[in-house]
């Protein structure tokens, strides 16, 4: 399990890019990089990391179910994905 805080601080970095998503492209459009210099440095998309929903763990991430690979070996074992199943050959 990831700690709180860097949970948290995904959370944060989220509703930062979401809040200055137009403004940054309307700078990036006019090629302002002043303007975009006085951004927070957080309000970037380049910064945010994937993370599991679940547990938080920033690697091994399967962007399709947005979970982490153990995450998801587990939850597959359990039957709890839909139309996911152990391959045998």
């Amino acid at each position: 399990m990831a700690k709180e805080s860097m949970k948290a601080r995904e959370v944060k970095r989220q509703k930062l890019v979401d809040k200055y998503a137009e403004k940054r492209a309307e700078l990036k459009a006019n090629n302002d990089s002043i303007g975009l210099q006085k951004l927070p440095k957080n309000s970037s998309k380049v910064r945010l990391h994937n993370r599991c929903s679940l547990t938080g763990r920033p690697k091994g991430y399967m962007r399709q179910f947005g979970i982490s690979r153990i995450t998801f070996r587990e939850m597959a074992s359990q039957g709890l994905i839909p139309g996911v199943k152990k391959a045998s050959w």
